[in-house]
């Protein structure tokens, strides 16, 4: 029988080659958005026989089809009412859009790249590291009366999660409804898992994109790198911050990391139900619908808000046309603070045109990369950017994982997306775009004592390093759509 094998694989593999290949080419082809995308799944495919078409169909097709219409949670916000601005609104908005003429053209772009409206009334707080995050999200768990819903990329089993487990377990012995969502890879951060607790404990817990059949395999490159959590449907918590004792400095963990997350109250903790809403029904196919978890929510401050879901689905590009319009909209000053830089070419000359436009440009960047060859390639990006007059900074550690940026002392950008390709191409992401002068003001002069403590990049640092560690920053700069 052995004789036969050898003839068997000579016609077998070539033909599995050609089908793959041919595959890769139609639906690289038909469904990429880049050109250069395209050629290289395409020429890894013909090049790389079998094993090229079997990379692509774990690390290329990265989209994911599941609108919330055909979840049937596209009509929840509609049954929420809010009342007419109140005339003084209306004099202090008029007053807000002679300061800032391009806040039309923001809300405006907003509003057609999320299909939602801006929600007024809103309280903002931010939360400095796990330090002042977690004890106002434990205690907002065991204040609950109705439901919890808890969505986080990474909820590990150490100290800062036990905190969680107990305030989850409590709720639910009090009769609270509580979902938890956690991302499939971020749950294996830590052993023993925390879904396994959860689960002992009587928590409704599922992981985000489990790996099972071919199907799944499909998925093997995204993650759900949103952190949401609700409570009561009245107030919601996100931002950066994932639950692990390494955000929490009091608890001097082993690898600390300094993070910024945030409470809402107010209208805009609907958006925040209905993105983990929309999770959940993809995930389990159950509804959360009405109460105990959409309420009608009364104005509680005044920061206009709305949340943005992006990630590689019908939502693929929302965050980067929101940067793309928040730069060409900017008339002072743009402030970026981000743990991972490695913007795709658009966004780079667009921050390039920005500063050319005579824009005040500040980028804050972690001194040190907990990932070595993401810092290679954004030293690879930095000297155009200084050349045209961006500023950048290195702050001291911890690390610095803290996702902010701020236009012009009114507009500001906060959640979870880093500005990389796999923040803005592979991960499910969620942010808030807040309009409030005093607001934006606090977050700008947090992010004034960062720069106060960080080292300006000087071009003349960049450009003086020796060959081999230019050569090295440039090859890692190839890797940047896959870091």
């Amino acid at each position: 029988m052995m004789e036969w094998i050898d003839p068997l694989f000579a016609v077998i593999l070539p033909v599995a080659h050609l089908a793959g290949a041919t595959a890769v080419t139609i639906h690289a082809v038909l469904k990429k958005r880049e050109s250069r995308t395209v050629v290289a799944w395409v020429g890894l495919a013909w090049m790389a026989p079998i094993l090229g078409s079997v990379a692509y169909l774990g690390l290329g097709v990265n989209r994911i089809e599941r609108k919330g219409t055909s979840l049937g949670l596209d009509k929840m916000l509609e049954a929420l009412d809010f009342p007419p601005p109140r005339e003084e609104e209306m004099m202090r908005l008029k007053e807000v859009i002679e300061r800032h003429p391009t806040i039309v053209s923001m809300v405006r772009l907003g509003t057609r790249v999320t299909g939602r409206r801006i929600m007024r009334g809103n309280r903002v707080e931010p939360l400095c590291n796990g330090d002042e995050a977690f004890p106002e999200m434990v205690a907002a768990i065991e204040a609950a009366e109705e439901s919890v819903t808890l969505l986080s990329y990474i909820f590990d089993s150490d100290r800062a999660g036990d905190r969680f487990l107990e305030a989850l377990q409590q709720a639910v012995g009090r009769g609270v409804e509580v979902r938890v969502l956690i991302d499939h890879v971020g749950a294996r951060y830590s052993k023993p898992s925390m879904v396994k607790r959860l689960r002992a404990a009587g928590i409704r817990v599922e992981t985000f994109l489990k790996p099972g059949g071919i199907v799944r395999f499909r998925y093997l490159n995204l993650r759900n790198h949103r952190k949401i959590m609700v409570v009561d449907g009245r107030v919601g918590f996100t931002g950066g911050t994932n639950i692990r004792e390494g955000h929490c400095l009091e608890l001097a963990p082993a690898f600390p990391a300094q993070c910024l997350h945030f409470k809402f109250e107010g209208p805009v903790v609907a958006h925040l139900q209905e993105a983990f809403a929309i999770d959940w029904a993809f995930t389990t196919g159950e509804r959360l619908t009405g109460q105990p978890w959409f309420r009608q929510l009364a104005f509680r401050g005044d920061v206009a808000a709305r949340g943005i879901s992006d990630g590689p689905d019908e939502d693929l590009d929302k965050m980067a046309e929101i940067i793309l319009g928040a730069l060409a909209a900017a008339a002072r000053h743009v402030r970026i603070v981000t743990p991972y830089f490695l913007p795709s070419d658009v966004i780079h000359y667009a921050l390039v045109t920005a500063a050319m436009r005579g824009i005040e440009l500040d980028i804050v960047l972690p001194a040190k990369n907990n990932i070595a060859i993401v810092d290679w390639a954004s030293a690879a990006q930095m000297p155009l950017l200084l050349q045209k007059g961006c500023r950048i900074y290195r702050t001291p550690g911890p690390f610095d994982h803290t996702k902010l940026m701020t236009v012009d002392g009114l507009w500001s950008l906060v959640g979870s997306t880093n500005w990389d390709a796999r923040s803005l191409r592979l991960n499910f992401e969620y942010n808030v775009e807040c309009y409030d002068e005093a607001f934006t003001e606090r977050l700008e002069r947090f992010i004034d004592d960062k720069i106060a403590k960080a080292r300006p990049v000087r071009l003349e640092e960049i450009a003086g390093r020796s060959l081999p560690l230019r050569l090295r920053d440039g090859l890692a700069r190839l890797l940047s759509p896959y870091l």
